[in-house]
């Protein structure tokens, strides 16, 4: 199947599941279940999801139950873009081409709107009934992983982009792929390569886009040297893959998507 179409496949699913999922916007309270559903949808092309999912599949996983966990993977994605964007933080206005959550319905119920989807995604991911799963999905969301980056990001010292870059990005693409094959009771040298593979892509997707944006690691030791260290960390990723052999097929096409450096003809697909 093309690489494009496995994507929109994917999406579509994930997508209805989330939909499924959310609370109504007409269910009280309004405003933050309207808040809630303004953040998830649109979305964009839901990368880490599809990875969840590619990671189930590489380790012979078939059917859906591995769906609550990747929408679950996709709700946290989405409050840690809230929180994110506010004052405090960021402070950005607009995400996906319209105005941030804070923006449309003010700081108060963008605050609550990202900690009802962290809420909502661990009920959502409890429903897999694999307890090994939350608690490396937790792990990785708390102090010691996409929060602490974000506390290290609020403190704005040079030294710690690398710390940043792990906590903030690439934890989570860690966690989203190799979460797929612990539900599918794979092997621990199969689930340890599966995270391997997902932090190190993880890196070189953050890379990239601190090359394009001229920010990060990029503006702190120059593009060349954040190129050099993306390639190097794109060869150990594909490295990681090879215990999988063929099964690996499309998480190696999906890095090639969204990480130019992981297959040369990639880059026009990911500047556009």
């Amino acid at each position: 199947m093309d690489i494009d179409k496995y994507i929109l496949d994917k999406k579509k699913i994930i997508d209805k599941a989330l939909d499924r999922y959310l609370p109504s916007s007409s269910l009280r309270p309004q405003i933050i279940h309207r808040a809630i559903k303004y953040s998830v949808f649109p979305g964009g092309k839901r990368i880490r999801p599809v990875f969840t999912i590619a990671g189930f599949e590489a380790c012979g996983g078939k059917g859906d139950s591995i769906i609550p966990v990747a929408c679950g993977i996709e709700l946290i994605h989405s409050y840690t873009l809230i929180h994110d964007d506010l004052p405090c933080m960021d402070n950005d206005d607009f995400r996906r081409g319209k105005k941030t959550c804070h923006k449309k319905f003010g700081e108060d119920v963008a605050l609550l709107a990202g900690d009802g989807l962290l809420t909502l995604a661990f009920q959502v991911i409890a429903e897999s009934g694999n307890v090994d799963v939350i608690k490396e999905i937790s792990k990785a969301v708390g102090t010691c992983g996409t929060i602490g980056g974000q506390a290290a990001d609020i403190l704005n010292k040079k030294s710690d982009i690398e710390y940043i870059n792990l906590k903030k990005t690439a934890i989570l693409f860690e966690v989203a792929i190799k979460s797929g094959g612990i539900i599918k009771g794979a092997s621990k040298l199969e689930i340890n390569a599966l995270g391997n593979f997902g932090r190190d892509i993880g890196l070189v997707f953050q890379l990239m886009d601190d090359i394009k944006d001229k920010d990060g690691y990029a503006k702190l030791y120059g593009e060349e040297r954040a190129i050099k260290k993306a390639k190097v960390l794109a060869e150990k990723a594909k490295n990681h893959l090879k215990i999988f052999g063929t099964k690996a097929d499309k998480l190696s096409e999906l890095a090639g998507i969204v990480c130019p450096l992981f297959h040369k003809s990639s880059h026009t697909r990911f500047v556009k």
